[in-house]
């Protein structure tokens, strides 16, 4: 049976070249970082190296790079400290970012009393810059606008930087889950008005369990783990040194190889959206997944024309085959829940459609696309 790996949106494989280095840190570089002596003062230096060349990457300073264990973390601790130390009275977000960001706004309006309000989003999903701006002038108090640069489930790209133009105009921090765009994306801060972002290793072909936030210098956020004085003191806890040079690794792969990367998964994507629609004529693309312009190159999100029965096995069917991908966000594994992205987007009528990301890397083949969509086809026609 072939084997197909197309849920890259979910997590990625490791690179070689990061399993090596991650080795020789487990078995060579085993000092604690905040040790005194040669060994550790050899795992600091190590770990110092990687923030300033994340730092260097995205234009901004070593110190504003703070290593966590993720993505999920990294949001967790911009927004509750956000609220906690910068007075944020209302954070304005949309009802499909990722739960690592409506669930922890959703815990904050209960312990702190804050206002959680979701910008309108038009058909495609997409933010509606005018409802934005109105919620942003609504009233005077401190606001923090969240929303996701690369949508996970749908693709879509949002318009960062005339977001981040619109909050500073209205004097409002603005972060952005940048998940599943950093080491995919060239950035620049500098250039753009935002204050926080986060990353996960482990979507640009490095190790899970790491991952860093951007926080803008003098934001004025204290520690959401406190202990030791780790991370400049924003976040306690002994580094992981084999992780953090595992992402250091993966970081600079992913951007000395952009543009060839970028290309290569890119013309996949193309070559599944011309190809599924050649075999499934009924197929249609959720959001703008099947725009090569407006979402990104790495993911589509396809409704297919099967009846709510015959989808409900369609998933199992793909696994049997030896076939990987998602009918929505990994981190909802284990729930009967649909989509909330697509719960969010699509009429009662279009749900009862099965529908199924497939997300590409580097690591895959025409010829797995090919075997992928003939699986469907049969489905379908069986």
């Amino acid at each position: 049976m072939q084997k197909v790996y197309l849920d890259n949106a979910a997590t990625t494989q490791v690179r070689d070249e990061v399993i090596a280095r991650m080795q020789e840190a487990l078995a060579q570089f085993y000092g604690n970082p905040s040790s005194t002596h040669s060994y550790g003062r050899s795992a600091k230096t190590a770990v110092e190296k990687a923030r300033k060349t994340i730092a260097k990457t995205l234009n901004a300073q070593p110190s504003e790079i703070i290593f966590t264990s993720g993505g999920t973390e990294a949001d967790n601790m911009i927004l509750r400290c956000a609220v906690r130390d910068l007075d944020v009275k209302t954070i304005i977000t949309s009802k499909i970012e990722h739960h690592a960001v409506l669930h922890t706004a959703e815990e904050l309006e209960k312990e702190y009393g804050i206002t959680v309000a979701y910008v309108d989003l038009d058909e495609v999903g997409n933010p509606k810059m005018d409802h934005l701006e109105r919620l942003l002038k609504q009233d005077e108090s401190k606001k923090l606008v969240s929303l996701m640069h690369v949508n996970n489930e749908i693709g879509n790209i949002i318009d960062i930087e005339a977001i981040g133009a619109l909050c500073k105009e209205h004097s409002a921090l603005f972060h952005s889950d940048t998940v599943q765009s950093i080491g995919h994306y060239p950035w620049d801060v500098q250039t753009i008005s935002i204050d926080f972002m986060t990353a996960a290793a482990h979507k640009f072909h490095g190790p899970k369990g790491i991952g860093f936030a951007f926080i803008r210098k003098n934001s004025g956020l204290k520690p959401l783990i406190f202990g030791g004085s780790q991370e400049r003191g924003h976040r306690a806890g002994t580094e992981p040194f084999h992780n953090i040079v595992g992402l250091e690794e993966a970081f600079i792969r992913a951007y000395e190889d952009l543009e060839e990367e970028t290309q290569l998964v890119g013309e996949l994507k193309q070559y599944f959206i011309e190809k599924i629609q050649q075999e499934i004529p009924d197929v249609v693309f959720n959001g703008l997944s099947g725009d090569m312009e407006k979402s990104t190159y790495t993911l589509v999100n396809v409704r297919l024309p099967f009846d709510k029965q015959k989808g409900l096995m369609l998933l199992f069917h793909l696994d049997m085959k030896g076939i990987a991908c998602s009918k929505g966000s990994a981190c909802q594994s284990g729930s009967n829940l649909g989509s909330h992205v697509l719960t969010e987007i699509l009429s009662d009528t279009e749900l009862e459609k099965p529908s199924l990301r497939f997300s590409f890397s580097k690591y895959n083949t025409r010829e797995e696309l090919d075997y992928t969509i003939g699986v469907l086809k049969e489905f379908a026609e069986s």
